[in-house]
């Protein structure tokens, strides 16, 4: 074949390949898929404007479903990263029982969450569903006292096993949202108490904790209960904590500071009453951990729109960057200059901090706040994790308690100071949008005070008590002995890394009889 025909061939197929996909088209661009065809009518193809508006208020409550499960589902894979990051930030020989805590905290809570606490959060909440997801109209039996004619909520009523009126697909969408936030809680002592903490107390701390601590203060905030009703009295929109700094990240912060202090330090932690390093057997691994947790928090932040159709999504996504990126660049900085050499852990945990601290705040301030919230939780972090050590003697080997402890309350504060004004109309019977001190609202700086106050008398008298009450019973710790050989041969049936540290009930496989060994090659066994 010459070469003229050789190009005609070719110039034939190219001018097929390029022709055929139009000439046997579908749609292409999609503009012919869907239509006034598919909406729900009597009359199919011939919608009244009943049909009409029904279809429209469907789809935008559809659309809202599907926002708010997407975001759980990204929150929910901030599990992997709490594990990974506390895992990272601790020894080798304790990584698979970190790694167990992380695990079955996940388990434990929700079945703790699923048969009480999700009714004692949210089962007086339930209202006609309108722009957001909401809790069904059913769920809404809220129990406290009753002055001046208002319900002064204690926790809800309805919806315990997500059984009778919670068995409606707003429950149990508004149920996993609410699920991993509860989870993300629970992890935070899981990183103070980690290389010490038995794994049975550990048990029994995860279901108490997911039926009753966490969800009593998340009804007083988000559940309609009395940190809410302030706004009722003239104090702004009473509390307000738009994702979780104070019910979330405080919580789990106030819950790893008693656990802490019960457990008491690690062996070896402090030498004639100074602090001691003890460093984490893979800071590559804690990194990952932290990307991850950071990737999750676009879940967490903008999903507590609970509207996929709300667009302000865009300025609690930006915000919640601004924030992280800010506090990794200044806790850089201030390790740099305090020690000489930027910290790497200090700088994961500045960025992790700035995120706990805008996680209340992101949708009611500016970019530039937002970096400046950041950027203080970047400092904070650091110098609160130094205090925690060195001057109140507390062990905790992921700095959890300043991440989410102390920056959960800067957050909430920040709200109370910043709050713009532009976002928030309606939020909690108020009709104004969310305004902080020094746009002129400064009882909203109040409420947010109050509400700091009761998260650290109900969280931490509750915890501390459990954490007191599990250590007379059955013990929270486990022996120096076990202590010092490694968690993972002790309390676990595998370590995490084969072959490494202590051989002490190293588990082993048990065989019927004898390997036989192959002679190598060329010569005997």
């Amino acid at each position: 074949m010459d070469r003229r025909k050789l190009y005609r061939l070719v110039a034939v197929a190219v001018a097929f390949a390029a022709m055929t996909p139009l000439l046997f088209a579908g749609d292409p661009n999609g503009g012919a898929t869907g239509g006034i065809q598919n909406v729900p009518a009597a009359t199919a193809g011939a919608p009244t404007i009943q049909e009409l508006g029904a279809a429209v208020g469907q789809t935008r409550v559809a659309l809202n479903f599907v926002w708010v499960l997407f975001a759980g589902f990204l929150v929910m894979f901030m599990q992997a990263g709490f594990a990974l990051a506390e895992a990272g930030f601790t020894r080798a020989k304790n990584a698979a029982h970190t790694m167990m805590m992380n695990f079955m905290v996940y388990a434990i809570g929700i079945l703790g969450f699923w048969a009480v606490g999700y009714a004692l959060q949210m089962g007086g909440s339930g209202v006609p569903m309108g722009a957001a997801l909401s809790a069904p109209e059913g769920m809404s039996k809220l129990i406290g006292p009753t002055i001046g004619g208002q319900v002064w909520g204690l926790f809800g009523g309805k919806g315990f096993f997500l059984t009778g009126v919670a068995y409606d697909v707003s429950a149990f969408a508004m149920f996993l949202f609410q699920m991993v936030f509860m989870d993300t809680a629970l992890t935070i002592p899981t990183g103070s108490m980690a290389e010490r903490w038995k794994l049975s107390a550990f048990i029994i701390y995860g279901f108490v904790a997911s039926a009753l601590i966490y969800p009593v203060f998340g009804c007083w905030a988000w559940g309609g209960g009395w940190l809410a009703s302030l706004a009722k009295v003239g104090l702004g929109h009473g509390y307000v904590d738009f994702a979780g700094s104070g019910v979330v990240h405080l919580t789990g912060g106030v819950m790893a500071l008693t656990g802490a202090i019960v457990l008491g330090p690690r062996i070896g932690k402090y030498i004639k009453g100074k602090a001691q390093a003890i460093p984490g057997h893979n800071l590559p691994m804690g990194v990952l951990g932290c990307f991850i947790l950071a990737f999750g928090w676009f879940g967490f932040n903008a999903g507590s729109t609970l509207a996929g159709t709300d667009l302000r999504i865009a300025v609690v996504a930006v915000n919640t960057m601004l924030a992280s990126a800010s506090g990794a660049a200044l806790a850089y900085l201030y390790t740099l200059k305090k020690f000489g050499a930027p910290d790497l852990s200090m700088a994961v945990n500045g960025m992790l901090a700035g995120m706990v601290a805008i996680t209340a705040p992101c949708a009611f301030v500016t970019a530039p706040v937002a970096v400046l919230i950041g950027a203080v939780s970047g400092v904070l972090v650091v110098a609160a994790a130094l205090f925690i050590e060195n001057s109140l003697k507390i062990d905790d080997p992921v700095g959890a308690i300043a991440v989410h402890g102390v920056n959960g309350a800067w957050g909430l504060i920040a709200l109370g100071l910043f709050a713009d004004g532009t976002y928030g109309q309606g939020l909690n019977g108020a009709a104004s949008g969310v305004t902080g001190l020094f746009y002129g609202d400064g009882k909203q700086f109040v409420a947010q005070l109050i509400g700091i106050g009761a998260n650290i008398l109900w969280v931490g008298s509750t915890s501390f008590a459990l954490f007191k009450v599990l250590d007379k019973v059955i013990g929270m710790r486990v022996t120096p002995e076990q202590e010092m050989a490694g968690l993972d041969f002790h309390e676990v049936s595998a370590p995490a890394y084969p072959g490494d540290g202590s051989t002490v009930n190293t588990p082993v496989m048990i065989l019927p009889k004898p390997l036989t060994t192959t002679a190598p090659m060329g010569g005997k066994a």
